[in-house]
């Protein structure tokens, strides 16, 4: 009676130790910009796991890839790089103990609803820098016509009406304001002349 006892108390606590599919979580995380799918396995044994990972995509599925691992109570957990895509769904299989284990993680792994953040520098606001670039022709100032016209004229010539310095009489071409009383005088001069040969005259002929 005691020996059927103390080999049942062994077999429950060996079926206790013994690792199952229970002892095997899965998760998606980021590992900073990249995202990862980990497995971690709590088995007290330290039963050696082989862990594969499949993507699966409508009816279809791909294997991501393959790790073993050997779990403790506090748990070990293995990383798979997969940069999965929001929603998207992995099947977890787990075998381990010689086919004692030949199991899926339940339920199967659903990825986040928002994928992995990437981070970004907010820029800083700045004065715009000054355009380098060289004016258009369109923006260069177009001289007016009259503009032109009165620049390309020569000075007028000064008028024959001004006197030059000195006041002369003889740099007119007109005649000048004393030309009528010097022709007066004259023409008086030329009277009384006439008038005394005139005079000299009838006298000469009264005397013979």
């Amino acid at each position: 009676m005691a020996a059927a006892a103390t080999a049942l108390t062994l077999g429950v606590a060996g079926s206790a130790s013994a690792c199952n599919i229970s002892e095997f979580t899965a998760a998606a995380t980021c590992t900073g910009e990249q995202g990862v799918i980990t497995v971690t396995d709590k088995d007290p044994s330290g039963a050696k796991a082989t862990v594969e990972l499949y993507l699966k995509a409508g009816g279809s599925e791909k294997l991501i890839g393959t790790k073993d691992v050997e779990g403790t109570r506090e748990g070990v957990t293995v990383t798979f790089e997969e940069n999965w895509q929001p929603k998207a769904t992995y099947r977890v299989h787990v075998k381990a103990n010689g086919g004692q284990v030949d199991d899926d993680i339940k339920p199967n792994l659903t990825a986040p609803d928002k994928g992995c953040a990437t981070t970004t520098a907010t820029p800083s606001p700045s004065t715009p820098a000054p355009s380098t670039s060289a004016p258009s022709e369109s923006a260069k100032p177009t001289p007016s016509a009259s503009a032109s016209t009165s620049a390309a004229a020569p000075a007028p010539a000064p008028s024959n009406s001004a006197s030059p310095a000195g006041g002369s009489d003889l740099a007119e071409t007109g005649a000048s304001s004393n030309t009528g009383l010097f022709a007066g005088i004259a023409v008086a001069l030329v009277a009384a002349g006439g008038g005394v040969v005139f005079a000299l005259r009838k006298r000469g002929a009264a005397q013979r």
